[in-house]
């Protein structure tokens, strides 16, 4: 199996990336604070004014590194990569599917309504007892309907709209009851709805971040295995973005992103003085959450989680690259239909 090789994240501003020798060197004010062998590396991430210098973005672009500029609050600035690889005939599998895409949409929704609903039935499980019985019922509500929903699109003939249609309505009853899944004391953490560009409150600031982190790694996947992430199947085409890195991240939303999110406040690890309010309404981490994030999941990737399909265990870093592969090998026509990761 691939190895799950290392992102480096870079967050302090005026910081400076060079190489030496065969090392990725990480200085700020003329001091090293890192040394990193390329070949250990997967991609770099620089938030704000970083300085890279041209020997590492040729190095990284020989290496296959990909080098991804994010400006101070995590929004996307640029990518920088190597020549693209893969076979031009998977390519053009993809564009002839993404025409007629129901069959792959229904199995991206399978499992991400799947893992939304196991997200629900955990927190249930863990919590069910201390919570208000209106907070329960409202859970098992939740749980039930997407269960129908879940039915819905597995075994009806649905067009892509109708599809489409059903992934809103299991998203709405996920996010109707998110907020009874939140155990901060901080009132300023509670859950109102989504919010985003800009995010609102602390926990659409801190979902919007996982989520932008998911992206980069989902892209990664599909490019590292010749897909195109532009060209999607759930996700309508449009020019900047990745369709595809975003129909990958679906699945993979509930369980490592919100799961993570839900973690970090119900453990009091990030707190409401951990965000800032900006001009115009705006909320967004802090630097020094922003690190503890990080590094929280950096940690959550490292976790194995049984594969259903393959029948072994495997890192949550490596989930995106091998449902990439898998798409790729479906495309390719080894494999009868994509098979959607489930959370366990």
């Amino acid at each position: 199996m691939k190895k799950l090789l290392n992102t480096v994240y870079v967050t302090t501003e005026g910081a400076a990336l060079r190489k030496d020798g065969e090392n990725l060197v990480a200085e700020v004010e003329g001091e090293t604070k890192a040394r990193v062998p390329l070949h250990m590396l997967a991609s770099v991430v620089a938030f704000g004014p970083i300085l890279v210098s041209p020997a590492l973005i040729g190095a990284c672009a020989s290496a296959g590194i990909t080098l991804v500029l994010l400006d101070r609050v995590g929004r996307f600035q640029a990518r920088i990569e190597g020549p693209v690889t893969g076979n031009v005939l998977l390519r053009r599998a993809q564009y002839r599917a993404s025409d007629a895409p129901e069959e792959i949409v229904r199995s991206l929704l399978v499992g991400k309504i799947a893992n939304q609903r196991a997200v629900l039935m955990r927190a249930s499980r863990d919590y069910g007892p201390e919570m208000a019985p209106e907070a329960r019922d409202a859970l098992e509500a939740a749980t039930e309907r997407m269960a129908h929903v879940l039915r819905r699109v597995t075994f009806t003939d649905a067009t892509l709209d109708a599809l489409r249609g059903s992934e809103g309505e299991a998203a709405n009853l996920y996010f109707s009851v998110f907020d009874h899944l939140v155990r901060s004391p901080d009132p300023e953490i509670r859950w109102r709805g989504r919010s985003r560009r800009p995010p609102l409150d602390p926990l659409n600031a801190l979902l919007s971040f996982l989520y932008t982190l998911l992206t980069h790694d989902c892209r990664s996947a599909c490019e590292s295995v010749g897909l195109d992430p532009a060209v999607g199947f759930l996700h309508r085409d449009r020019p900047g973005r990745p369709s595809l890195a975003l129909d990958l991240m679906e699945e993979l939303r509930a369980p490592l992103a919100d799961r993570l999110a839900l973690s970090l406040v119900n453990r009091r690890q990030l707190r409401a003085g951990d965000f800032r309010a900006m001009d115009g309404g705006a909320v967004l981490l802090s630097d020094e959450a922003r690190k503890l994030v990080l590094t929280a999941w950096q940690e959550r990737k490292k976790e194995e989680r049984q594969h259903a399909f393959l029948g072994e265990k495997a890192p949550f870093g490596l989930v995106p690259w091998l449902q990439a592969q898998m798409l790729a090998r479906h495309l390719r026509g080894d494999l009868d239909a994509y098979p959607p990761w489930f959370w366990k």
